[in-house]
């Protein structure tokens, strides 16, 4: 059985003010049912503001998506119902924040959401949510500061960080929305 947390965010003030629409309700009862949406996202960001207002859209649409809670980021790798609700997406939505790089958690689902997109064919759209599409790529700014603190943590396997980079460099190539309000 999916976790209620696995189609919803966790926090009060979303509960609160974005109940789900009675097709989501009926969506979480087929267990054999793939998500329309994944949402990869950086929780410190926008959990509170920008998700919910994305969230609430699909919903009302009838999107079945997926959104993780915190109690599911405690460990540093993501976890394989988190692997397959990326490979049971149809798309993905990465909403790049100024944080999201900071997260090795945020970067092991990047780098599998291009996996998908390579091989499966899953639609990858990019939201550059307070971020230039440049700073992602490079990377600069927040995400290179990001990328060193991972180069130094994960120093005995330089080919993770490598593969984060490539999946950044990727996806931050794609068209998507860019929301800079800086």
């Amino acid at each position: 059985m999916r976790d209620k947390a696995a189609t919803r965010p966790d926090t009060k003030h979303f509960e609160e003010s974005h109940q789900p629409s009675s097709a989501l309700k009926a969506a979480s009862l087929n267990l054999e049912r793939n998500y329309h949406v994944f949402l990869s996202f950086r929780g410190t960001d926008i959990r509170n503001n920008f998700l919910g207002h994305i969230y609430a859209a699909l919903d009302q649409k009838g999107i079945y998506t997926y959104v993780d809670s915190e109690e599911l980021r405690k460990d540093e790798r993501i976890t394989p119902a988190l692997i397959k609700a990326i490979e049971d997406s149809r798309i993905a939505i990465i909403i790049f924040s100024e944080d999201y790089a900071s997260s090795s958690w945020c970067l092991e689902e990047v780098e599998k959401i291009m996996e998908c997109k390579e091989q499966r064919g899953l639609t990858v759209f990019p939201v550059f949510y307070k971020v230039e599409p440049k700073e992602v790529r490079t990377p600069r700014g927040s995400y290179r500061e990001a990328m060193v603190k991972h180069e130094n943590k994960f120093g005995r396997d330089p080919e993770k960080v490598k593969r984060w980079k490539k999946a950044l460099y990727d996806a931050g190539s794609l068209s998507g929305w860019d929301l800079n309000d800086k």
